[in-house]
């Protein structure tokens, strides 16, 4: 099961792998982390080799997650196929390799040069199949700014092509029309939080809609429903605004509640409930592109288990839009 990447031609797996997790540990303090906890090096090395073996083709990862920790992990990984796995990654964000230390945002062109040499030192490689911009809030004419440098670079052979992590629909519709190689947006989506807005830009604007979250932030595992709390030091503990799956560390009553009400219908045909989950996506749109974090091989067997069963059918489709109609308008 493929999809194209946007409009760049580029063929990627329906399924792709977030390389967040595997980043481990990631902050400024110890009370502001952006990590999900320590990590087995040896297992995410097993996960990222079991993902292949299921035909897995995309993974995504960025310059900051753990510090370039992740980056190197996975151009380890694949150091020697590595024209037979499409790798993307984010530039924007200021972090010192050494302490693991957040350092803010950096939006310039020069810094948008040498964070794509450090991707590329700690990938083992002298291209990025896919570059975003991980800065979601910038102002659109600084991101335009960077335009005539990414195309230098798609030039240059250093990308193939370039994009932008934004919950902004606006600011993605505006940067689409105006930088020519750009072929992707990467947005917060999941079944619990559909996001018609964006989905409507990528498919006008021939973009892959890249879908962050789709298991709502391992919600839709299933696990948290008996309130297991995560670790001190994974970024789902943290009071962030954006943080909403999550409370004080453990799984969010109303939207524990809300995947109950859809349990049945995304887990119909067979398919786990993590498995429902990205098969939603898939049946909501033909640009969508799910991304699951995963630390496990465990995991990547259930998650890349979805491909086999396809998106939803018609009619589950229909089911869960109705469950969740009264949810959606509330969040």
């Amino acid at each position: 099961m493929t999809r194209l990447l946007g409009r760049s031609g580029i063929e990627v797996s329906a399924l792709g792998m977030g390389c967040w997790a595997i980043g481990g540990p990631y902050g400024n303090s110890s009370t502001e982390q952006f990590g999900w906890g320590e990590v087995d090096d040896a297992e995410s090395t097993r996960a990222l080799h079991r993902a292949f073996d299921l035909g897995v083709t995309f993974y995504d990862t960025a310059s900051s997650y753990g510090a370039g920790h992740s980056e190197r992990v996975l151009g380890a990984a694949f150091r020697d196929r590595r024209d037979q796995v499409v790798i993307a990654s984010k530039f924007g964000l200021v972090f010192d390799e050494g302490t693991r230390a957040s350092e803010g945002a950096d939006g310039s062109p020069g810094y948008l040069r040498s964070c794509l040499e450090g991707s590329l030192r700690r990938l083992g490689t002298d291209y990025v199949d896919l570059y975003q911009l991980h800065i979601g809030d910038l102002p659109l004419a600084r991101a335009l700014d960077l335009v005539g440098t990414l195309e230098e670079l798609v030039e240059a052979g250093s990308l193939r092509a370039y994009g932008w992590s934004t919950d902004d629909p606006a600011r993605a519709e505006a940067f689409a029309a105006q930088a020519p190689h750009c072929t992707a947006i990467q947005h917060d989506m999941s079944v619990l939080r559909d996001n018609p807005a964006m989905i409507a830009v990528c498919e006008a604007a021939g973009q892959a809609s890249i879908n962050r979250g789709p298991l709502a932030m391992g919600l839709l595992s299933g696990k948290y429903h008996d309130r297991r709390q995560v670790a001190a030091d994974d970024v789902r503990r943290m009071d962030y605004g954006w943080m909403t799956y999550f409370r004080d560390g453990a799984g969010s009553p109303e939207w524990l509640a809300a995947i109950d009400g859809i349990r049945d219908v995304l887990t119909s045909g067979g398919r786990t409930l993590a498995q429902g989950a990205l098969a939603w996506l898939w049946a909501r749109s033909a640009a969508t592109v799910p991304i699951p974090g995963f630390r496990s091989v465990a995991q990547v067997d259930e998650n890349a288990g979805a491909l086999a069963h396809g998106p939803l059918g018609a009619e589950e489709f229909g089911q869960v839009e109705k469950l969740l109609a009264a949810t959606r308008q509330a969040d």
